[in-house]
């Protein structure tokens, strides 16, 4: 019963705080606002796309990372209770062949004084690997417009120019609370068998269930739940644990579908393309999302849009992919909690489309 009533008690206080808090009305919209509209209720933006959530003003290039304040990131150190790190990328050299046609990585040494002096050289894709996407990496592809008005001219040729480069994530900082929803780990509790090498389909209610297993109520404070403005949502889909229980053989087959003369398709289990889960990615308001798999989203799509098109081009939240959430789920269950501080450090290379993630996380 006490258990109960505490419960109860913090969630009315966080829906006291979001209603006596500051509601962005006003673009360009006030971070620290504790309060911000629901997708149905965004404002028009004259000459954007419909959905499109380019509040923070017209010289934005880090979107939703707005919401990773002063406030809120010292708020998430209070998560670090017992220490213990996880590393969230993968090694250099994993997946040994990417999917989606993608350069595998290539690493030289080189030897500067013979005996004493070495240097390495990387030859990469950023995209190869554990990564973030950029803002310039995927457009909202009817009208061909990247984040906040951003166009192709303004990434290659004579006018290239620095508007949503991935610099500028490095510049402002990424840290903040993470919030893990380990669907593998539920999954197989609730013996929902799949392989990740598959389009197998996430969807809002399989999220919604998965929460609840953990304990989590994956509904945004001013609603009640657990979710609270700015936080980082990590999925679990078990591609990482899957990858390394096949053998090289398969592990290759599969990332070749569709890109050479093994055939097939290129498939991949991430989270479903409805309404429901895109009203819920925009409404809790994260500052970011990301997944294990090579793609965010289960591929392929089987509707008339990408997820990428609402998370990078209209909504400005980084996506992530392919991260090593294996740690990460195995703290999580050890300490029965599912959020923990994370910290990122964006590639800062400017005209960068996208970075390797560079994060950890700590209990």
């Amino acid at each position: 019963m006490t258990d109960s009533l505490s419960q109860a008690g913090r969630r009315l206080n966080q829906m006291k705080d979001s209603l006596l808090g500051k509601t962005a009305t006003t673009i360009p919209f006030d971070p620290e606002s504790t309060s911000f509209p629901t997708r149905k209720n965004l404002p028009k933006i004259v000459g954007a796309p419909d959905d499109a959530a380019w509040v923070w003003g017209k010289d934005d290039y880090i979107g939703r990372l707005n919401l990773l304040t002063p406030t809120r990131v010292k708020a998430a150190a209070s998560e670090i209770r017992t220490g213990e790190m996880a590393r969230l990328d993968l090694p250099t050299n994993v997946p040994l062949q990417p999917a989606f046609g993608r350069q595998k990585f290539d690493h030289k040494i080189v030897e500067l004084f013979e005996g004493i002096c070495f240097d390495d050289i990387y030859n990469m894709n950023t995209q190869s690997g554990t990564q973030w996407d950029g803002f310039r990496h995927f457009a909202h592809v009817p009208t061909k417009t990247f984040y906040n008005n951003t166009h192709a001219s303004d990434v290659l040729g004579a006018q290239a120019n620095h508007k949503c480069s991935i610099h500028h994530w490095s510049t402002h900082g990424f840290t903040g609370r993470a919030v893990l929803l380990d669907y593998r780990s539920y999954a197989d509790d609730q013996g929902i068998k799949y392989d990740t090498a598959t389009s197998h389909a996430i969807s809002y209610d399989d999220l919604v269930a998965c929460g609840n297993w953990q304990g989590l109520d994956i509904r945004p404070a001013a609603l009640g739940g657990d979710i609270k403005i700015g936080d980082i949502l990590l999925i679990r889909s078990g591609w990482t644990e899957d990858y390394y229980k096949r053998t090289p053989e398969e592990r290759e087959r599969l990332a070749l579908r569709g890109h050479d003369t093994h055939g097939g398709e290129q498939c991949w289990a991430g989270i479903k393309q409805e309404e429901a889960m895109k009203e819920w990615l925009h409404d809790c308001y994260f500052s970011a999302v990301g997944g294990d798999a090579p793609s965010f989203e289960r591929w392929p799509t089987p509707e008339s849009y990408y997820l990428h098109e609402y998370i990078l081009a209209l909504w400005g939240m980084p996506l992530g992919e392919m991260l090593d959430l294996e740690k990460v789920s195995e703290l999580a269950k050890k300490h029965k909690r599912y959020t923990f501080f994370f910290s990122s450090a964006p590639t800062n290379c400017p005209g960068g489309v996208s970075s390797h993630v560079n994060g950890t996380a700590i209990f």
